[in-house]
Formats: structure tokens, sequence, C-alpha cells
């Protein structure tokens, strides 16, 4: 800071630029490499001028450096732009210097993090997404990439409209495109300690486990009829549960250790959870299916919460019954609870994600639902969708970078 302001103390806030003093936008731009940043605020220290903002962003080896900075001292503004132009040409580089008045206009109140999937990303859907925000009278305050595989992943800072009524306007527009778009509001919350509870059939996992018990058993297409009944609304999911264990009524009960060998997990899954659990996050699953399945995930992956059905087993044989508390749609959403409280998360802290219609209230219920290759009745009802094969892109949701994964990778081994 120059000598004529004052310097902030730990308990007063920092002075901020008065909207009526000059200053100076100075933009760098040409071919990245090491020491353009240093190379130009060296240059612009002879000038004794205070920083008011930096902006930097590198693309293909291409450096744009923008710095805002208080005008110089009487006189000297017009040595500075010369001496400005000519180190930039000597680094070959090009320079623009715009003079104006105070720091950048204030942000517009409501303040959004818009994430855009794309497997590809169209130039097509930027600009409809980029339209979008434009109608709900939103600005687009900056974009970066999050990652470029196994999606392209890019993030919007919005201002100046409700998080609620961009989520609205741009979930229509998202489905129209075929890319995948989150929206959830600004703030320290996003990186806050958080709670993310999955369900697992199709969703953790790629099979339905009833379906890989009935295989052994020799009742698919009984187990399927079952289901299909479900689906048309004849039958609730308590109803549909035990008609289909019934079918399984003594099978050996050796039979669980071969279907938690046939359990295959969702491409991503691991990285997903290994990256929230270094993150710190804690991770739990809640499912329909059966505890001699998600306890064992539960002990393979490390999760911190698991529950489900759970198969009577009785002298070495299933008995066709469940027993406990049963695991539904309620039960879902009540589970999430239970472990927000345990794991003294919030609520709004908390993200679900899950495939079914079994998973809406779960998924209403957290601060951030995600419907994960869902039916369209649950896409249509979540806060948001994915759409990829790749439980992984969920990161990005909550502005992980692939780069971040990777560090946590490299960091783990």
């Amino acid at each position: 800071m120059s000598a004529s302001q004052p310097q902030p103390t730990a308990d007063a806030p920092p002075v901020d630029v008065p909207a009526d003093v000059p200053t100076l936008l100075v933009k760098i731009f040409g071919k990245d490499r090491p020491g353009i940043t240093a190379g130009l605020f060296d240059t612009l220290a002879a000038y004794s001028v205070d920083v008011v903002d930096i902006e930097q962003v590198v693309t293909r080896g291409r450096i744009v450096l923008c710095a805002l900075v208080t005008q110089p001292p009487a006189g000297l503004e017009g040595d500075l732009r010369s001496t400005v132009h000519s180190w930039a040409e000597s680094m070959k580089m090009q320079a623009e210097i715009i003079s104006g008045i105070g720091d950048n206009r204030p942000r517009g109140t409501g303040r959004s993090h818009v994430t855009v999937l794309g497997h590809p990303l169209t130039a097509e859907s930027a600009a409809s997404i980029a339209a979008a925000i434009t109608g709900t009278g939103g600005n687009i305050d900056r974009i970066f990439r999050l990652a470029k595989y196994p999606v392209t992943a890019v993030e919007f800072a919005v201002s100046g409209t409700a998080t609620e009524e961009l989520r609205t306007a741009l979930a229509t527009k998202a489905a129209k495109l075929g890319v995948d778009v989150a929206v959830v509001s600004a703030g320290l919350h996003r990186r806050a300690q958080r709670l993310v509870v999955m369900d697992v059939d199709s969703t953790l996992i790629q099979d339905e486990v009833i379906e890989l018990f009935a295989a052994h058993a020799g009742c698919e297409d009984k187990v399927a009829e079952v289901t299909a009944a479900a689906m048309r609304g004849e039958l609730d999911f308590e109803q549909s549960l035990h008609a289909r264990v019934a079918l399984l009524e003594g099978l050996d009960a050796s039979v669980v250790e071969k279907v938690r060998s046939e359990v295959q997990l969702t491409s991503g899954a691991r990285t997903l959870i290994r990256t929230l659990k270094r993150l710190g996050y804690q991770v739990g699953v809640v499912s329909g299916g059966f505890t001699q399945v998600t306890d064992d995930l539960k002990e393979r992956l490390g999760l911190d919460f698991a529950q489900a059905n759970t198969l009577e087993i009785v002298d070495g044989k299933l008995t066709g019954r469940v027993t406990g508390e049963i695991v539904d749609r309620a039960g879902k959403a009540r589970l999430l609870r239970r472990f927000a409280a345990e794991a003294g998360v919030p609520l709004a802290q908390t993200v679900a994600i899950g495939d079914g219609a079994n998973d809406l209230d779960m998924l209403n219920a957290a601060g951030l639902g995600v419907a994960f290759n869902a039916k369209p009745v649950v896409r249509e009802a979540a806060h948001t969708a994915v759409n990829v094969p790749f439980l992984d892109t969920v990161l990005y949701l909550l502005g992980v970078t692939r780069e971040e994964v990777e560090a946590a990778d490299a960091q783990g081994a």
C-alpha cells in the first residue's frame, strides 16, 4: 500500500478503493513462460501503485494476465504506460492499458456455481447455457475448467440471480442439450465438511443384488415378474421386497460369498470414495438390498455408514424372509438424517446420490440430491442429474478438480 493509505489491522477491515479513485487496468497477453507475472509487477513497482485486483488465465500455453492498479503519482502515468509496453515488447508479448475509476463493479446479489458436464461439451451447448444464464438476469463472473476427462467439466461463477431460479431454467435447457448441469449456491459451505450418502444397486455398483441371488436360485424370471408388477404400481416396495425374497427360500448361505465376488463397482466409484475420504468427507450407503453385501462393501471401501435390509439365515439356509427395519423409500431419507446427526453434519451439508424412485425422498432431503443415470421421473425431481457412467464425476459438482483428484492420489500412494 502507498503511504497515503492507512494500514489495516487484525481487528479492522481492509481499506477499499474509493469509487472515485482513478485506476488502470493493465492487460498482458501472449506466450506463457516463467517470470511473466513477477516481471510485470516488478515493472509496476517502480511507480508506487497499489494492486486492487489480479486475474490470470493460461490456456494451451497462452497467458492473459490482468492487473487493476491505482493510478501512479501525478505526471508518471505516461512513463508507466511507456515502460509497461516496452517491457511487454521485450517479452514478445502485447500490452493494453485502460484508464478507469475505482474497483470492479460489485457483483449482483445471489451467487451460484453452475457446473456443466459434457461428453463431449459442444460449442452449441456452451452457448445455450450461457444464454440461459443471461436470460435469468444472471451475470457470468468467471469460467474455468474442472476436468478434461473422463468428461469435460467447466464451472461458471454466476451472480445477480437466485440459485433456485437459475437451477430451474438450466434444468430444462440441459435436458434438451443432453448435458448435465448442477447449480449450487456459492459460499463457504461448499468446502465445509460434508456427508455423502449413496444408493447401492445401479449407483455404487452396476448390479441389482436381488438379481444376483435369484440367478443362483434359478428364479430370475419370477423375480423379474415381481419387479415389473412393482413398477406398474401393483405392489409397493415392501410388498415386492417380501415377494422377491420369498423366492430365495432354501438357498444355501454359501451363495452370499459368491454374490459378493460377483458385485461390480460402477466406474469411478473407488476414485469418488477415496477422494472424498482424503478430503475429510464422511461417506455412507443405504440400500433396499441386503446387509450381506453392503457390510462387505463398507469394509472393502472404508465407508463410514451402511444400512440395508437383512436376509434371514437359519441353519445355513436362506429362509425367504428379511429381519429388522425395512429400508424403503422413506427409510432411506430417515437414514440420511440419522447418519448426518451421527456425523455432526447439518442436513444442508449432505449430498445424496441415487437412481430410482425409492431414492427420491433421500435426494430431496439432502442439501444436494444427485440423480445418477436415473429414470426420467427421478432426474426431474432431483437437484441435478449426472447421465455419464462415471461416478467420480460427482466430485466436479462439489468443485473438486481433476488435478486435485490426481494430487490426492499421488499423496496417498
